[in-house]
């Protein structure tokens, strides 16, 4: 008889960030969530991070100055590449996070099987602003709010 234990039990959690292009917000939060989820989740799980854009096209790199707030967090942005999330993006992860509302709009036009595991970043219903063509200061704000709001969600998911 196969038993199932608490270890094999446990399966990979995908979780999607999706903005606009893919250049700017999402990949920020991809990697920031790489870089905080080994410390958050469960020993012996393992987390897939993905980002994409409602707007992007394929191969485009992030902007530099999100690369550059990242990196005065300590953080890498590593290779990134804009991807257009699709509807199998949606439906193949356990957790969809729109950086706005009108993004998480979108994100259920497209796939309505989706309702219930697509959200907000932020749980207090708040827009995370787009700094494309702002200054590097900005680029940092938006870093530091998407780290807040990750860390609060990755502590949800895994609590």
């Amino acid at each position: 008889m196969n038993r199932e234990t608490p270890e094999s039990a446990r399966r990979t959690k995908t979780i999607l960030f999706v903005c606009t292009g893919n250049t700017c917000r999402s990949p920020m939060a991809e990697a920031i969530a790489r870089h905080l989820a080994p410390s958050i989740e469960p020993e012996g799980s393992e987390t897939l991070i993905r980002s994409a854009g409602l707007a992007a096209g394929a191969g485009a790199p992030a902007t530099p100055e999100a690369a550059m707030a990242l990196s005065t967090m300590g953080i890498e942005l590593g290779d990134h590449s804009s991807a257009p999330v699709t509807a199998r993006m949606i439906r193949e992860a356990d957790h969809v996070y729109g950086l706005t509302r009108s993004h998480v709009d979108a994100i259920l036009r497209m796939e309505p099987s989706a309702e219930g595991k697509v959200e907000l970043l932020d749980p207090g219903r708040q827009d995370v602003p787009d700094p494309i063509g702002g200054d590097q200061v900005l680029y940092n704000q938006t870093a530091e709010t998407l780290r807040t709001l990750i860390e609060m969600r990755l502590r949800e998911i895994f609590a």
